[in-house]
């Protein structure tokens, strides 16, 4: 029982006090001056004003309330994946929930964190989240504490661990006496130039105090390039050219040794996104012309093109009189270009241009050697293409995909994708090819040829090639047989995709990975592994999917669009994976780089210790399966000792039931206050 006194007065309190107040101050002057009868007075006016405040006597039924005790068990990987800790974490688990019962003041919360469900549960162990979500509805005043049974690789200690009001404990998985090595990159670029030098940073870490040198391997996109010699513990620097634009891979591997806890933190990865240096572009024109200004405002316009342009306005058969000192052209520089710099170009654009003794015969061959080496060569043709000076009559005819027939075909026609086209990167989901007719403009030039090599992507009037894409050598070799891409860029009859056409052309030649015909590639994103096979067959044979630990899967492509084909699946493996399928194969890194659940995975009683300190709390090792015994104590006793930890317990309650017991009221109240009143008037009256 809990018994109080409570006032429910028949009046408000200021209602109250204005009429007391002036009648005990009379009262109080009254035995001041020490008037006849003035302690009767002063008893009757105690008497109205208990029966006017109604003082009740309240018998309160409680029910106390349990302490909240969360059991935080580590899942995470280092604690799965590693000799008995999973097992001696569930046994531990098990018996302290069987100890807890025993406790009519505890409720047990168990909570499991770090199980693969999401790509950041797997990155890091982070228990005090999991401690807060298990905590977020109980009153501060009801936790007893949190038992945390861990490997002691938390990666969410807060700085402010005190705030939870209550002590935590830590039951430390795994043996004081564990060796491991590691490594980890340092400092690692997201970005680099291609076939440019990259400087990283990496360290080898032991346990132990281990010393010593040790052999690194490193690997680039899944070629081990060669192997590097680094002290531990001592920061070393790598040096490497970045292989190829787009994702790349950089692996260091170091050996495991004997007795190792584990070989999963001996490898580290870093991705590195290969850039271009600008690109460099030669456009030779051979004379003005309506789409001349076309390629060169296309050219100028991407950032990573660095653009040469020059444009023959004055062939060497024109003879006028003018003296050349008066010319304001320069020179033609042929032989800087296509002799000294001709390997500096990443592409040529031969723009309507026809042989007029501007360049040596001879520097043709230089042209088709450069392509042979693998240059990029484009011929933009024009209606002298088919005439008596086209470059196809001189020796470049070794590098050409198709040789022209002499026929120019006037007509109006709709370019139209090809059934290779329809599948080819370069002409593939161009905007508008959909629609029969497509929906772009006309134009009204075909430059006719004869047995064209390579691949024809677009067709023209009487379904002649336009567009034709060809490998020579080590290089390729592009062939547009119409000048007349300018009437989509001046939007005659809506125009056309001019920009996108002629950027892809130009980036297929300069052996872009996004435009390849037959390319493999895939990505993580999060936990999920992502498959694109691009190819022209029909069909695309099913990916084998090698995991981080040695599994060999699976995966069925599916369409996804003409010339692709595409693939997805979950994980619940962090790392590497490598992909095949055909003769192409590649690699992809699925779940967080290098993360920190699988850095240091000795077990440790150093990273829990600062919050069990400012609690109150305890870090201590399960040894050989003992648990220390568990001890309630008051909210400002202590919480831990040699071998016991101890939980706070409440003094929080839940109401029932009340039961009003009125003090002053009743035939005894209306007696005391009568009696007060009679002996006053008794007194004044004598």
């Amino acid at each position: 029982m809990n018994w109080s006194v409570n006032f429910e007065p028949f009046f408000s309190w200021p209602v109250l006090a204005a009429l007391l107040v002036p009648v005990a101050l009379l009262a109080l002057a009254g035995l001041w001056t020490r008037q006849r009868g003035a302690w009767l007075r002063l008893a009757a006016l105690v008497a109205l004003g208990a029966a006017l405040a109604n003082p009740v006597l309240l018998d309160e039924e409680r029910e106390p309330l349990k302490s909240i005790v969360a059991v935080v068990l580590d899942e995470s990987q280092s604690q799965t994946t590693i000799g008995e800790r999973a097992t001696a974490t569930e046994a531990a688990a098990a018996e302290l929930e069987a100890r807890l019962a025993r406790f009519k003041e505890f409720e047990t919360r168990v909570v499991r964190s770090g199980r693969a469900s999401s790509a950041a549960e797997n990155a890091e162990t982070r228990l005090f989240d999991a401690l807060d979500g298990a905590l977020r509805d109980v009153p501060p005043s009801q936790v007893a504490g949190a038992v945390m049974i861990t490997d002691g690789q938390v990666h969410d200690v807060p700085d402010n661990a005190a705030s939870l009001g209550a002590p935590i404990h830590g039951l430390i998985t795994g043996r004081a006496d564990e060796q491991d090595r590691r490594i980890r990159f340092e400092r690692a670029p997201r970005f680099g130039i291609v076939g440019k030098p990259l400087e990283l940073t990496y360290r080898v870490l032991a346990t132990g105090g281990q010393s010593g040198s040790v052999d690194v391997r490193v690997i680039i996109n899944g070629e081990e390039k060669f192997i590097e010699e680094a002290q531990i513990g001592r920061e070393s620097q790598l040096e490497i050219d970045v292989p190829g634009a787009g994702r790349n891979i950089i692996e260091l591997a170091i050996d495991p040794v004997e007795g190792e806890l584990t070989d999963i933190n001996n490898r580290a990865v870093a991705l590195v996104d290969g850039i271009r240096e600008n690109l460099r572009v030669l456009l030779v024109s051979g004379e003005p012309h309506s789409g001349e200004r076309t390629w060169r405002n296309l050219l100028k316009s991407d950032a990573s093109v660095d653009l040469v342009h020059f444009t023959i306005l004055r062939p060497p058969e024109k003879q006028d009189g003018t003296p050349i000192n008066e010319l304001s052209l320069i020179a033609f520089p042929t032989r800087e270009l296509f002799v000294e710099k001709i390997d500096d170009f990443d592409l040529i654009i031969f723009d309507r241009y026809q042989h007029r003794d501007v360049l040596p015969i001879l520097y043709y061959d230089y042209i088709a050697e450069y392509v042979e080496n693998g240059g990029a060569l484009l011929i933009a043709a024009g209606p002298e293409f088919a005439g008596g000076q086209s470059i196809a009559r001189t020796p470049l005819i070794s590098a050409l995909p198709a040789l022209p027939n002499g026929e120019v075909i006037e007509e109006g026609y709709h370019p139209r994708l090809t059934e290779t086209g329809e599948r080819h990167p370069v002409t593939r989901g161009l905007e508008g090819a959909a629609s029969d007719p497509p929906h772009w403009s006309r134009w009204f030039r075909l430059i006719g040829i004869d047995r064209p090599e390579g691949q024809v992507v677009m067709q023209g009037a009487r379904e002649q090639p336009l567009l034709i894409l060809n490998r020579k050598g080590e290089g390729r070799v592009g062939m547009f047989l119409s000048d007349q891409g300018w009437l989509w860029a001046r939007g005659f009859e809506g125009g056309g995709p001019h920009v996108a056409l002629y950027r892809r052309i130009a980036h297929w030649l300069m052996k872009e990975p996004e435009l390849e015909e037959e390319r493999l590639s895939a990505a993580g994103r999060g936990m999920r592994l992502e498959i694109t096979r691009q190819t022209m067959a029909d069909e695309a044979p099913p990916a084998e999917i090698t995991t981080p630990s040695g599994r060999t899967l699976s995966a069925d492509l599916g369409p996804a669009g003409p010339g692709r084909f595409s693939a997805s699946m979950e994980s619940d493996e962090i790392g590497i994976y490598r992909i095949a399928n055909g003769d192409l194969s590649t690699l992809a890194h699925v779940g967080p780089v290098n993360a920190p659940e699988f850095g240091d995975m000795v077990s440790t009683e150093d990273k829990l210790a600062p919050a069990a300190a400012a609690t109150g709390g305890s870090v201590r090792r399960l040894a050989e399966g003992a648990l220390p015994n568990i001890v309630p104590v008051r909210r400002t006793g202590s919480a831990s000792g040699n071998d016991w930890i101890g939980l706070r317990t409440t003094n929080d309650s839940v109401l029932k039931a009340v039961r009003r017991v009125p003090i002053f009221t009743g035939f005894l109240a209306l007696a005391l206050l009568l009696f007060a009143f009679g002996a006053m008037w008794y007194r004044e009256g004598r």
